[in-house]
């Protein structure tokens, strides 16, 4: 197995694992949300804070866990209207272009992230409610999501590379 497998493959296993995570949160919101409205509707009882669970924790790793995944399969939504009809060298080119300023963004909102968690994490930081809320440990999400998919296009500029073509 070569270099750019292993790279590739572990990769893969990262942003699948990352999936399955963000997937996990998603089926946690959707049991959590049934049991609420079972229990507002049955007993006239709801579970106390869940509109701050879903917004604070489950939207948010459910969104941004998953991306590194979304990059690698090349899923992105994607406008190529023009670019197909461009031959392979420029196609080449635009993907690596795309690729650099997406890592340039990604770092920069992914540091910015990391500082905001940082933050959060040193504050303990809560959310107003009528009972003590931690948002803290939702705020490492963003940076995660952003290292994995600095990590992804970074793979598939090596690959692109690798196969002198576009992915």
């Amino acid at each position: 197995m070569t270099m750019l497998a292993r790279l590739e493959h572990g990769m893969d296993l990262l942003a699948k694992a990352l999936l399955a995570l963000g997937c996990v949160f998603l089926a946690l919101m959707m049991f959590h949300v049934t049991a609420d409205v079972g229990m507002r509707y049955l007993f006239n009882r709801p579970i106390i804070g869940t509109p701050e669970t879903v917004a604070y924790y489950y939207m948010v790793f459910a969104v941004f866990l998953p991306l590194a995944f979304v990059e690698r399969r090349g899923e992105h939504i994607r406008v190529d209207l023009f670019t197909r009809m461009m031959p392979n060298w420029l196609q080449l080119a635009l993907y690596l272009v795309a690729c650099g300023l997406g890592l340039i963004f990604f770092g920069m909102v992914g540091y910015q992230s990391y500082l905001d968690a940082v933050r959060a994490t040193t504050r303990s930081e809560t959310i107003m409610s009528n009972f003590l809320f931690y948002i803290w440990p939702a705020r490492w999400a963003l940076p995660i999501g952003f290292g994995g998919i600095m990590l992804a296009l970074l793979v598939n500029m090596i690959r692109a590379l690798r196969l002198r073509r576009a992915l």
